[in-house]
């Protein structure tokens, strides 16, 4: 298996960024976004000015609407929003070939269904490889050559080595492993707890609460990992702790960014109002809602994630639920 030409699926700012990173690693790039301007910007002045103004692209990255056309490449990155995914994994399928690696790069749950975007997949396109990509990262740092390390995870060793391999460059240093829920369920956690951590900060509670919101946050992640079958060494690791740490402690995130405007006392529609990037933890917020109460679950601080972005609580009633749950003992 060769890869040296890379098609990224989606030119969100986070598509953009990892199509920046994969020219500084010498692949050959074509990046498929379905906005016609998305495109046209990219090709003729070099810049996504929707979704990541500012940063001037390598001249090398080629962008495209059409579909067919980035599925020719040796291998893809599907960094679609994750309740895109299955629409976008049907309207791929006719062009792919069977054993052709495809990086998950979405970190979400499916809200309809419920269903890990690894389960997406396999419902989808059975026959590739598929793998998965995370870790603590913002667009605009790796769009920017700022360091970063990242996880690749991949069932199959002998692919999940060879994608770190070739995926790897200046700025972005990858580990790999195989255990693809842990690096999905990472992901897909700290987007909503990250809401919470933002509600924290808007509502000036202080770094102790914060603190304290982190530490049972990583806690709540562990158990459902521990139900859902992941490694407890994959979520005390990149694309579990650490992407937690980032995505909890900077505004520059926008699942904690929408926390924040929840906080100050805005409604869900004002605090999305205008924006066109998507936090993802509004929708799995539902998601793990439901599998923690299916499987007896304990994650308090989600559930009450999900109460405030679907209506059920106000910011004060969640937190003071929260505060006044019976004693326990920590473990």
């Amino acid at each position: 298996m060769k890869i040296d030409t890379i098609g990224i699926v989606g030119g969100g700012a986070w598509g953009t960024a990892l199509a920046q990173a994969m020219r500084r690693a010498g692949r050959d790039v074509l990046l498929w976004a379905r906005e016609p301007n998305v495109v046209s910007a990219i090709n003729e002045r070099h810049e996504n000015e929707t979704f990541l103004p500012g940063v001037s692209l390598d001249a090398g990255i080629r962008a495209t609407t059409d579909l067919g056309e980035v599925a020719q490449s040796d291998a893809l990155l599907l960094v679609a929003p994750a309740q895109h995914v299955r629409m976008v994994a049907r309207e791929l399928k006719p062009s792919l070939r069977a054993g052709q690696p495809v990086v998950m790069c979405a970190k979400g749950i499916e809200q309809a269904s419920g269903e890990m975007m690894g389960d997406v997949l396999t419902a989808e396109l059975p026959s590739v490889t598929q793998a998965v990509l995370s870790g603590p990262s913002f667009a605009a740092d790796v769009a920017r050559g700022l360091p970063a390390a990242l996880t690749v995870a991949c069932a199959d060793e002998r692919v999940g080595r060879l994608l770190a391999e070739r995926l790897a460059g200046p700025g972005i240093r990858l580990y790999w492993t195989s255990d693809v829920v842990g690096v999905e369920l990472g992901g897909a956690l700290k987007n909503v707890l990250a809401i919470a951590a933002g509600i924290v900060d808007g509502k000036g509670l202080g770094a102790s609460a914060h603190a304290a919101l982190v530490t049972r946050g990583f806690a709540e992640m562990r158990r459902l990992g521990a139900a859902l079958g992941a490694r407890p060494e994959t979520l005390i690791g990149l694309s579990g702790l650490g992407d937690l740490i980032l995505t909890c402690g900077s505004p520059q995130s926008r699942n904690m960014s929408l926390g924040r405007a929840l906080g100050r006392g805005e409604s869900l529609s004002e605090a999305l109002a205008g924006k066109v990037s998507v936090s993802e933890g509004v929708y799995t917020a539902t998601a793990v809602r439901r599998i923690a109460d299916e499987k007896g679950i304990d994650m308090p601080i989600c559930a009450a994630v999900c109460d405030v972005v679907e209506g059920r609580a106000s910011v004060d009633a969640a937190i003071e639920q929260l505060m006044h749950r019976p004693l326990k003992a920590e473990d």
